[in-house]
């Protein structure tokens, strides 16, 4: 679960036997001279918290679930950026105390968070569900693998909304809710191999995957238009602030050409570090681990006639989506999922929509759950 969110959960507890008023936002300035710290509430404008004497501050641990191991801090211990809970002296904007998870911290926890589902975790799209057992299909860059995830009583499940792009944000679900065509991540108690997991988690979405080539950039909207490939018609791709963008190194195309000499069963030895590739051959990662490891990337970083796979929820309007995840320089990936079936990525030429040997752009499932 989203530490933040328990922590807010914990804190709106505690805070409803006492009464008071109370916002949850990230500190977003200080005016010492005022004694005041300003919060920026999620969803709303900014606050000006005013400090006393009497304010009480206290520090809390990413993922703590209750105030019980609060420790006492200063206020010259807070610092930009940090998640605080402020309740109030009742018809003012005096702090009566204020509760904080350090920024740095938060970081820390994300990041070992990160690396434990990218560890213990595997992601791709359902291919069958029965008896406790879903069935995924993995896409690496060498070849499409099966995994099998099993879950039980315990597995807790989350679902992204239709219009979000965090990954934090999914909500609360059930195993009913997950249908074939979904992509899924779970982690738990991964096999060897890496092709099984007995889950402890699991996110799900339904997802659409639209390609083509950068015709404008617009920096003061936000927003690209691409010439779509499959309708030849204009689609313009609009960014949130937690929309993330990746591109894809020049060599993974040399990459792409060596896997495809060695056939699906053989990926290339001693992949690039960037792309997550094993130093010493081994195991190819998926395609959502590649793009886990790849850095972000920026606006500004696009450009006109590049190609682009970009990712949204489902629900979308035909001719605009909102970025979950947009891949730059992305014509390999193109490439593979237009390439005719039964053949390598340097087998002849692209066939038309009717043949595509991954299932079209649908088929290629640029993983939407990445979790930056």
């Amino acid at each position: 679960m989203n530490r933040t969110f328990v922590f807010a959960l914990a804190c709106a507890a505690a805070f409803a036997q006492t009464g008071p008023k109370a916002i949850l936002g990230s500190i977003s300035a200080f005016k010492p001279d005022d004694l005041i710290v300003v919060v920026k509430p999620d969803n709303t404008d900014a606050v000006n918290v005013k400090l006393t004497p009497e304010t009480v501050f206290k520090r809390v641990a990413p993922g703590s679930n209750d105030l019980k191991s609060a420790a006492d801090m200063k206020m010259t211990d807070m610092a930009m950026g940090d998640r605080v809970l402020v309740s109030f002296k009742p018809g003012t904007t005096e702090a009566l105390r204020i509760v904080v998870m350090s920024a740095s911290e938060i970081a820390k926890s994300k990041e070992a968070d990160r690396q434990d589902w990218m560890k213990r975790g595997i992601s791709g799209v359902v291919t069958a569900k029965k008896d406790g057992t879903i069935t995924l299909k993995m896409r690496g860059l060498a070849a499409e693998t099966i995994a099998t995830v099993t879950v039980d009583a315990k597995t807790a499940y989350r679902r992204y909304k239709s219009d979000s792009v965090k990954f934090a944000d999914a909500q609360i679900s059930k195993l009913d809710e997950i249908g074939v065509g979904d992509q899924l991540r779970a982690r738990g108690v991964k096999s060897d191999d890496g092709s099984k997991v007995a889950a402890e988690e699991i996110v799900f979405g339904t997802f659409v995957t639209k390609a083509g080539t950068i015709t404008a950039i617009n920096p003061d909207t936000k927003e690209v238009t691409v010439m779509e490939i499959g309708t030849n018609k204009p689609l313009t791709v609009k960014f949130a602030p937690d929309s993330q963008i990746k591109k894809m190194p020049q060599m993974a195309g040399m990459m792409m050409g060596r896997g495809g000499a060695q056939g699906a069963g053989g990926p290339p030895q001693g992949g690039s570090p960037g792309m997550g590739g094993p130093p010493g051959g081994g195991r190819m990662p998926d395609l959502s681990q590649m793009l886990e490891r790849m850095p972000a990337a920026a606006l500004d970083d696009l450009k006109a006639g590049e190609k682009i796979v970009v990712s949204s929820t489902k629900g979308a309007k035909a001719d605009e989506v909102t970025a979950i995840m947009l891949l730059g320089n992305a014509d390999m990936l193109i490439q593979m999922a237009t390439v005719p079936s039964g053949r390598g990525a340097r087998g002849g030429a692209a066939a038309g929509a009717g043949g595509m040997g991954m299932g079209g752009l649908q088929g290629l499932d640029l993983p939407s759950m990445i979790m930056n």
